[in-house]
């Protein structure tokens, strides 16, 4: 399969495009290496988890003629379309560039993807569509018309115009909602990885909501092996969770954190953040059973090796 990945270079997306090239497909890649966070990070991902074998493309997905020179260029049996400007809270400041990346982004993959005969998508949505929702755990039959960030309003808005893709021009699509994914070579804009550098040059660090908060921490290679069995079952349209089906308490996280680190940290506690959400929670029936997909790697394990990354990157003792 020749396949297109958008966001090659982000954290998910150099991951997914590294196990594709290994299993034998041809990737071609789209990112535009922003300032958002340490862009030598990204080329790192690229050097140690992709190598030379894709083709890549620094443009920005919001440059229609840039795109489409991209798809004129190849011709394209899948899109795994990951590429995206992340963030809850750097959405609340800068909104343009989510309509920019999310908005503008997308629909040019789609259009793209429509003129050129792409027939299978498979997108990221984000867990943070189900806004505050209350009800427990997280499902995809739930309503997600209430975002509470902007970031959130545009995964809605992808998974809506998607699906109308989809109608009009029989695409196959799967959206997947992936739940706070963390492990080596993420980004540092997450907290579990501001942590760690805080915890270890001895700074503090903000704990919103004093600590009264859960996050379904997902494994990356979890969330690789669930995006490659969206691509290998891309048939109609669906959501689905990707999550671990385990939140854990913020607190307790923090101490695995620095029970790896080796060091303790100064918490500093705040209130809770606009856009932010106080618990996630997948229910991943839906994924087990129509994807026979299931997350394997429990937070321990993760942390552990997430930690064993990050000194040897940033070459700490």
């Amino acid at each position: 399969m020749k396949i297109l990945v958008t966001g090659g270079a982000g954290f998910i997306g150099a991951h997914v495009a590294g196990k594709l090239i290994a299993r034998g497909d041809e990737v071609v890649i789209i990112d535009n290496f922003n300032s958002y966070y340490e862009p030598q990070l990204k080329r790192g991902r690229l050097d140690n988890l992709v190598g030379r074998q894709a083709k890549v493309y620094e443009i920005d997905l919001a440059d229609e003629t840039g795109v489409s020179q991209v798809f004129t260029d190849h011709r394209f049996d899948q899109i795994c379309h990951l590429g995206a400007q992340a963030g809850v809270r750097y959405s609340l400041q800068h909104p343009q560039e989510y309509i920019k990346s999310n908005i503008v982004g997308t629909h040019n993959i789609l259009e793209n993807a429509r003129q050129h005969n792409v027939t299978q998508i498979v997108f990221a949505s984000s867990s943070s569509v189900y806004g505050a929702n209350t009800k427990i755990p997280f499902s995809e039959t739930d309503p997600v018309d209430r975002p509470i960030s902007l970031y959130a309003a545009t995964k809605k808005s992808n998974e809506l115009e998607f699906y109308a893709y989809h109608h009009l021009f029989g695409i196959d699509v799967i959206g997947l909602r992936f739940f706070t994914v963390y492990g080596p070579w993420g980004r540092p804009d997450m907290a579990y990885f501001s942590f760690a550098r805080k915890i270890l040059k001895g700074e503090p660090i903000d704990v919103y909501n004093n600590g009264q908060m859960k996050r379904d921490f997902t494994y990356i290679d979890d969330i690789v092996a669930g995006v490659l069995a969206a691509l290998d079952n891309c048939h109609g349209y669906d959501i689905f969770n990707l999550g671990n089906n385990q939140p854990v308490a913020l607190e307790d996280f923090i101490d695995l954190l620095e029970t790896n680190l080796g060091s303790k940290s100064q918490r500093n506690y705040l209130p809770l953040q606009d856009g932010d959400v106080v618990e996630t929670y997948a229910d991943i029936t839906k994924a087990k059973t129509k994807l026979n997909w299931q997350p394997t790697t429990d937070i321990a394990e993760g942390i552990s090796r997430f930690v064993e990354w990050y000194k040897n990157y940033y070459q700490i003792s």
